[in-house]
């Protein structure tokens, strides 16, 4: 491996670099695996917080997979936390609205059946598939970003949408 040309990444303006680089995209990831509720933008920047406390000991060249790797860890352990919080709390939605009664229905039943039809796709194909159409990313970028080829990546997306429209008759209404 190539020696790196900085020694740590304990420079401000590197270290402001980096988080230009990375935050939005593993936001969004950790968004597309675990959900809003989590606050993945939060697990984000304690991640970022903890590459601080350690810029000595993170080389440049494993940034990347530190981030990550820190992130996913927190979003767990949050996931588990939320376990054992759900077990002893009730939550009530909130119980109005002003949209009528009929499309608050049709509306729910569409968001559970889109949300079981997007978890029974592969991960790899969900997460390159909202990257695609949430973010507006394109395939070289969802590429880059996942560590896959161009080719990869539109084979992903094609068969999630493919997958999705197999599975929701309203995708296949024109």
């Amino acid at each position: 491996m190539p020696k790196s040309l900085h020694p740590d990444i304990c420079d401000k303006l590197r270290f402001s670099k980096l988080y230009e680089k990375y935050a939005q995209t593993l936001s969004n990831i950790l968004l597309y695996k675990y959900g809003d509720i989590l606050n993945p933008s939060d697990k984000v920047q304690e991640a970022f917080i903890k590459l601080w406390e350690n810029c000595t000991k993170v080389k440049p060249e494993a940034v990347k997979t530190y981030l990550y790797t820190t992130a996913n860890n927190m979003m767990l352990n949050e996931v588990k936390h939320q376990n054992v919080k759900f077990k002893y709390q009730q939550i009530k939605p909130k119980d109005y609205t002003n949209e009528s009664p009929e499309f608050v229905m049709r509306k729910k039943e569409f968001s559970n059946r889109f949300e079981q039809v997007l978890s029974k796709l592969k991960e790899e194909e969900r997460v390159a598939f909202l990257m695609s159409k949430v973010d507006g990313k394109t395939h070289k970028e969802i590429a880059e970003t996942l560590g896959i080829t161009k080719k990869v990546a539109e084979h992903r997306i094609y068969a999630a949408m493919k997958y999705l429209k197999n599975n929701l008759e309203e995708l296949n209404k024109k």
